[in-house]
Order: C-alpha cells, then sequence, then structure tokens
C-alpha cells in the first residue's frame, strides 16, 4: 500500500529500457527526453533492474553515464532516482555532515520524518556504504540540546501506538507546560525526552490537552521558548508527529516560494517521497497553500529539470 506517484511500470522489461537509455546517451547529444521519461516512470526497484541489465548489456555504469552526459540540476535529479531508498537518505547525510559547515536542515528533515524502522535501515546502510557509525558522526558535527534531539531520535526506539493512557497524557502536557512557559527559562530536556520518545497517538493527544493547558499551541510556545537548530528541529518532529505529508507540503512550498529555488530540498522531497506519501503530499499543498504543487513547480522550473519534476509530481490538482 502506497500513496506514491510512482508505482511499478507494467509490462516492465529492464532490458529494453536499458537499451533505450544507451541509445539516448551514445554518440553526439544526449536525448533527454527518453531519459528522464524511463527514470520517472519506473519504481525504484525496477531502475536496480535497468541499471543492471545495463552493465550486463554493455559493461558501463548507468550512474556513471548519466553524470557524463547530463548537467546541473537534471543531472542531481536523474542520479537521485537511481539511489535505492535508504542509500539515499544515508547519502544525503553523509553529505549534510562532511567538509566545512553542517547542512542542520537536511539532518533536521530526514531525522524528523523517516519512522524508527526507516532510521534504524538508514543506520545500517550507512555502516555498510561509508563503514562509519551515523551517530558518531552526527555527535562530532554537533552540540549542544539540537544533538541531543537528534541522538534521541537516531535511537529509533519511539514508543509503538497502542492505546493511549489519558492520566499519562495529562500528565506530559503538565509536564511541558512547566517546563517552558511557567519557567523562567526552558527546561529543554523535557521537550527532547518527550517528543521524542512518545508515541505518536499519545503525543496528538499530548498536543490537545497542551492547548486546553495552556492557551497556546506547543509550536508557539517552542517558537518563544528555543532557538537556532535546536527549534527548527522540535518544530519539524512536531508537525511530523502531527501530518508527515503536511510537513512535506510545507517544506516544498518554501523550497519554491520567493527569489530563488532551493534546488537540492526540492530534488530530496520529491524523490524520496515519490513512492511513499506523494499523493498525500499534494492534496496538503492544495489544502494549505491555494495553489497545486504541480502549477509551483511549472512556474519555479524550467527545461529538463522541470519535465522531470512534473511526471514525478504525476498530475495537477485544480
Amino acid at each position: 500500500y502506497t500513496r506514491g506517484t510512482v508505482t511499478a511500470f507494467s509490462p516492465f522489461d529492464a532490458r529494453a529500457d536499458a537499451e533505450a537509455l544507451r541509445k539516448a546517451m551514445k554518440g553526439m547529444g544526449t536525448d533527454e527526453e527518453t531519459v528522464l521519461k524511463i527514470l520517472t516512470s519506473r519504481n525504484n526497484a525496477q531502475r536496480q533492474e535497468i541499471a543492471s541489465a545495463f552493465k550486463t548489456l554493455f559493461g558501463r555504469d548507468l550512474v556513471d553515464d548519466l553524470k557524463k552526459e547530463l548537467t546541473g540540476k537534471f543531472e542531481t535529479l536523474m542520479v537521485s532516482l537511481m539511489r535505492p531508498a535508504y542509500i539515499f537518505d544515508a547519502h544525503a547525510l553523509k553529505h549534510a555532515i562532511k567538509g566545512a559547515g553542517t547542512n542542520e536542515k537536511v539532518l533536521t528533515e530526514i531525522l524528523a520524518s523517516r519512522t524508527p524502522a526507516e532510521v534504524q535501515q538508514i543506520k545500517q546502510v550507512y555502516l555498510q556504504e561509508y563503514e562509519a557509525n551515523l551517530e558518531d558522526k552526527i555527535t562530532g558535527e554537533t552540540s549542544g540540546h539540537f544533538q541531543r534531539m537528534l541522538v534521541v531520535l537516531l535511537q529509533a526506539n519511539r514508543d509503538p501506538d497502542v492505546g493511549v493512557d489519558e492520566g499519562l497524557v495529562e500528565q506530559d502536557a503538565q509536564v511541558l507546560f512547566r517546563a517552558g512557559e511557567l519557567k523562567w527559562g526552558t527546561d529543554e530536556e523535557k521537550f527532547i525526552t518527550i517528543l521524542g520518545t512518545r508515541s505518536i497517538s499519545h503525543l496528538r493527544r499530548v498536543f490537545d490537552k497542551y492547548m486546553t493547558i495552556s492557551g497556546f499551541q506547543i509550536e508557539e510556545t517552542i517558537d518563544r521558548e528555543t532557538s537556532g537548530d535546536l527549534e527548527k528541529l522540535l518544530l519539524a518532529v512536531v508537525k511530523c508527529i502531527r501530518s508527515v505529508p503536511a510537513y512535506f507540503a510545507e517544506t516544498l512550498y518554501y523550497s519554491m516560494k520567493g527569489a530563488g529555488t532551493d534546488d537540492d530540498t526540492l530534488i530530496r522531497v520529491m524523490v524520496s517521497r515519490s513512492e511513499i506519501d506523494l499523493l498525500d503530499i499534494r492534496r496538503e499543498f492544495r489544502k494549505n497553500f491555494a495553489k497545486s504543487l504541480y502549477q509551483m513547480i511549472q512556474k519555479d522550473t524550467s527545461g529538463d529539470y522541470r519535465k522531470a519534476l512534473l511526471l514525478l509530481c504525476g498530475g495537477d490538482d485544480e
């Protein structure tokens, strides 16, 4: 069951696709249209089969060829589509923590939105691919309460969703109220523990109860009581607990709103959610931003890059 826009293509023939791609990239000039049409209409598992057929038939690496033949954002998008899901996340995290400066935005987006099972997979793949421990790498590049919240999320030990105890809901809501609004200074640790470890259904009730007790949305309190990277991370976690698709709709909206486009974010979200919940993201987008995701991509991008993104988007929501 998926709410993705990209599903398994049928009838699928990996060899025929590999041949079509080779032909599109062989000789002078590249037939980008063929490349983008094939890669956006096959799911990730099928793309891996195409890559393997490509190597079998031609002794060439499909990703290397894509990198040689394509350029710019279009190249980044096509190469991203070729990465298996967990490798995609592991790769994004590796690049977020390498070299000068850490990209906190990427750490926040991935670790706030992935399920505990997904986080476990990402850690495993990270170790296999890069022979390094993801948690060690992240703690080496971050600090303070931001670091602690990331470590809590990396444990991937959130309580399972089994029934909600109203007494505990009341208790957590009171603890958060006392740790934030009622306190001079903020007890960040309480926010980290509760938001990082309680079950999703429990926390949704806690947010309602918090509103009743304090008169504030939990987001307003986080906004007032914390700042910087910690604030952004706590807000992302709260938004994902309320609704992951709504969180990504907002992320996509702000990647394109105003002058210039944050293409890295646009590509990352479109690729990583295309087989999971992009249909739900589109619905939230339409509901919250008075225009469709399709229209915004159309207005904000151009060329083959735009064509490919629109195909991934999978349709307009009038």
